[in-house]
Parts: structure tokens; sequence; C-alpha cells
């Protein structure tokens, strides 16, 4: 799958005055993005991404909000429906961090981890997009939905069919 929807920034080319960036989608964007999120339509895409890079401490801070208006099966009912995504976010990349340095680090538990930079580039849609895709819900319902089992089975019958109840009229 070619990826349609990229705004790739050069780390090396980024100076450290704080820079904004707004991404919208179009429709052929916004077809690609409903791939990438497993989602049934993407109907608004946009986000507004701050950048500013600290060279002395090789970290660029990457902060924002993303917006996305998403169509979504309900896995109650199983209708679509559209639901609006906002979140904020806040991350750090480390340019010379490599993949090998993360594994001889400690971190603790509530410790932030920076993102590594991979090729010197930071994609700030791939950034929009994964911030969308951690807070889709992962069982999508409408508002007020609630899912409710009835058994179609009464107690007398469950009994009659437990593999064990059989074994032990056998044993008799």
């Amino acid at each position: 799958m070619q990826n349609l929807f990229s705004y790739p920034l050069v780390v090396d080319e980024l100076t450290p005055s704080v820079k904004n960036y707004s991404l919208q989608a179009n429709e052929a964007q916004r077809e690609y993005i409903a791939e990438v999120l497993k989602v049934g339509r993407v109907l608004s895409f946009a986000a507004d991404i701050n950048v500013k890079s600290d060279k002395k401490e090789h970290l660029v801070r990457v902060w924002g909000s993303a917006r996305s208006e998403l169509e979504l099966t309900s896995v109650v009912s199983l209708e679509n429906f559209t639901k609006v995504y906002e979140p904020e976010f806040e991350l750090t990349f480390d340019t010379k961090l490599q993949p090998s340095d993360l594994r001889e680090m400690e971190f603790k538990f509530d410790e932030d981890v920076p993102d590594l930079v991979v090729g010197g580039i930071i994609d700030l849609a791939a950034v929009a997009m994964e911030q969308i895709a951690l807070v889709i819900d992962d069982f999508p319902r409408r508002e007020g939905e609630v899912f409710l089992f009835e058994s179609e089975f009464d107690e007398e019958t469950t009994q009659q069919a437990n593999p064990f109840n059989v074994l032990s009229a056998l044993k008799k």
C-alpha cells in the first residue's frame, strides 16, 4: 500500500524556533487513512502540530492536536455511525538514539521514553494518524448503546447438555 498521506520533516533542517504545521487530508488521503486505521470511512482529518528542535540536547519536541470524524460500525447493533476524535498530544524525539540503545537503557514504568527518529525524518502525518489510532474505541458503539445477553437455553437444558453430567450417567 502506497503512503498517500505524508508530511516528512528533515530533522537536520529544523530550527530552535517553534514552527506550526497545519495538515488537512483530501479525499484520496482520507481513503488511505481509513485503510490504515481499519475504519469504514474517514469523513474529515486535520491536525495542528508544533515542532521545536533543541540541537544541544538532541531532542525534537512535537505537540499539538489532531481531529478526525470517523464512520465506525457498532459492535452492538452492527450499524454504522460517526464519531469525532480530538486527541491532544506531546512527543519527544531523540535524534541521536538508536534502536539498539533502547535495549540497553533502563526506564521506570511511569517514565516517558523518547521516540526514535528513523532516517533523519519525522513524518507529521504519521504522528497525527497514530494519535487518532490510539484513541479509537476497541469496541465502538453508539452513545447509550448497551449489550444485553439473553441465553436461549434454560437451566435444565444446560444441565442435560453438560458433558460431565453425561459422563456421570454412564458410570451408574
